[in-house]
């Protein structure tokens, strides 16, 4: 990690992450064109804009998660301050590896005097208690998919239970003090609080909640019953998929592997062909909310300096 971090202060690098980002995110695109205009022109517009309503929303619940955890970790973050920094960091989910995202934030955060031991720890922890939340949320997925690949894999219940004494403050600090002493990174100097993580946790389960609302949007607008099931059905599946992919860190943004899941998720609720037309319609969604954030984030931090130098 210390590596990555020193490669990162270089300007020509961070316009170069941004640069192989974008690629990733339109070879996606391109890749999928054809399947994806199928999609929309199945779709009504209003479960289109609710689903992208939705998805706005989810990835603001996401950088409100992280905002948390910096503040609680000592480093006082505004809103508007927050937007660039998180938004252009999380165009590094498109790159393979799983740790770009990470590096960028810490490199980004010395603009607003966060210390990269911070940022790494902030983001760290977010994303730990989104892959924990999200395992637990996605257990609805396996409670009430009539899909047979979850009712064959009903067990994997028992094995996400034990994964929430992870949400301990206690032993949610000592994780992070262990891993920052095998990654042999500068020791913290603060540590997460019980309101912090409470906070942290209850903003990514409404992320888990708002994104499966996303789904559920373009789901029942291709077919699917208007009922708490689909809903519940939807809500799990996306947590599960978001967590399978991240999980898979050689594919950007878990590309490929979310789409899977969350396909297998909605089987038997909607046709193949609307399963599939659903999670290209809601990658693209979100994709194009991280650009938007991302483009957002960078007039921005450009406003914010020029008035810093007039």
């Amino acid at each position: 990690m210390k590596h990555l971090l020193k490669v990162l202060r270089s300007p020509a690098v961070r316009w170069g992450f941004l640069a192989v980002a974008l690629v990733f995110i339109v070879w996606f695109v391109w890749n999928n064109w054809t399947e994806i205009a199928d999609a929309l022109a199945e779709l009504s517009l209003v479960a289109l804009a609710l689903s992208a309503l939705a998805s706005v929303i989810y990835v603001l619940f996401t950088l409100e998660a992280w905002r948390s955890v910096v503040r609680d970790l000592g480093n006082p973050l505004g809103f508007r301050s927050s937007v660039p920094l998180f938004g252009i960091s999380q165009l590094g989910k498109y790159i393979p590896g799983g740790v770009w995202n990470i590096a960028a934030a810490a490199e980004l955060g010395r603009a607003h005097g966060i210390p990269r031991r911070h940022s790494v720890a902030a983001m760290s922890i977010t994303l730990l208690v989104s892959i924990i939340s999200g395992v637990a949320v996605g257990v609805i997925a396996f409670a009430v998919s009539p899909g047979p690949l979850f009712q064959q894999w009903g067990w994997v219940i028992w094995v996400a239970v034990p994964l929430l004494v992870l949400l301990v403050p206690a032993i949610m600090n000592r994780v992070i003090s262990v891993a920052w002493k095998l990654a042999k990174l500068e020791p913290l100097d603060t540590s997460i609080s019980t309101r912090g993580l409470t906070a942290t946790i209850a903003w990514s389960v409404a992320a888990w909640i708002t994104a499966g609302m996303a789904v559920a949007a373009l789901a029942i607008g291709m077919g699917a019953p208007l009922t708490l099931l689909t809903i519940a059905q939807c809500i799990g599946g996306y947590a599960l998929a978001w967590t399978a992919g991240f999980l898979f860190i050689v594919a950007p943004a878990g590309a490929g592997v979310r789409e899977v899941v969350l396909a297998a998720s909605l089987a038997g609720t909607v046709d193949p062909g609307a399963a599939v037309a659903i999670v290209l319609v809601s990658r693209v969604l979100l994709t194009a909310v991280d650009l938007s954030l991302a483009g957002v984030g960078v007039v921005d931090a450009r406003i914010l300096s020029r008035r810093g130098r007039d």
